[in-house]
């Protein structure tokens, strides 16, 4: 029997729109002199590069690009989160850390969740919420490495929050999935779900409440007083149902909890 020789060439084309590089790439390095941003979203990187631009530190244009994720991704960022920050010091040659987890709050005890007859800490709703430890954590970081104002950081993300934004595809898509889960907890839907639904990939959206709690932020710091209107919880089916208090009892709860790296505490100057 002859055997057969089968030969595969593969072009170009097939390998995708890459002219040089590795093929496999789906886009190419970025390089900078200057300084350089990388965020999940376009407008986020856009805020923290004009905040580097006009002399801001490196920590400036992060806190920037997080209150502008908070408007523009809130499916997986925002002021009522967490935050952790890892900040190299290159004038002293130190690392820092920064821990702004959220501890439970004081009164969501476990004889709270056994009156409520639960077992289980709920995936959904405000019950398993920590205190916000995100807001502290700007104002912790911006006090010791920040240069620019707070109330010129924080403007990128309340003009955009006045002005509107496209929202983008796969955030629209995260966006409508969690809607279908959450449109039913109280102010949700007014608040995320303009016209009754989840916006669209390139629809506008605004947050003139986020505008607002981000001015007083600048103004105030982290002493602002957010005068929550009490809401009203409905978990497992409606069963269980409690008012928030307007504040919390101890604020203190919310201080994030500045770290070295190797243990040692950033709010010692020495």
């Amino acid at each position: 029997m002859t055997p057969h020789v089968f030969v595969l060439v593969v072009t170009g084309a097939l390998l995708g729109d890459r002219i040089t590089g590795q093929p496999f790439a789906t886009r190419s390095e970025v390089l900078a002199t200057h300084g350089m941003v990388a965020t999940s979203q376009p407008l986020a990187s856009e805020a923290a590069l004009a905040i580097l631009k006009r002399g801001g530190s490196a920590v400036d244009a992060a806190i920037a690009a997080n209150a502008m994720l908070a408007l523009t991704e809130p499916v997986g960022c925002g002021v009522g989160g967490d935050l952790f920050a890892i900040v190299y010091d290159a004038k002293t040659g130190k690392l820092h850390g920064l821990n702004g987890s959220g501890r439970s709050p004081r009164k969501l005890t476990l004889a709270e969740f056994e009156k409520r007859g639960l077992q289980r800490i709920p995936s959904l709703g405000a019950l398993p919420v920590t205190v916000p430890g995100c807001v502290d954590g700007w104002i912790e970081l911006h006090a010791r490495f920040g240069k620019l104002p707070l109330t010129d950081v924080l403007a990128p993300a309340i003009a955009t929050a006045r002005e509107g934004f496209p929202v983008t595809e796969l955030i629209a898509h995260y966006w409508g999935a969690g809607a279908k889960r959450l449109a039913a907890y109280p102010h949700f839907a007014e608040q995320f779900m303009p016209g009754g639904k989840a916006p669209a990939k390139g629809e506008l959206f605004r947050n003139p409440n986020l505008a607002a709690t981000l001015e007083r932020i600048a103004r105030e710091g982290r002493d602002v007083e957010v005068a929550l209107q009490p809401v009203e919880l409905a978990v497992a089916g409606g069963k269980i149902q409690r008012q928030v208090p307007a504040r919390l009892e101890d604020p203190q709860l919310a201080r994030a909890l500045p770290r070295h790296a190797a243990g040692g505490d950033v709010r010692d100057r020495a």
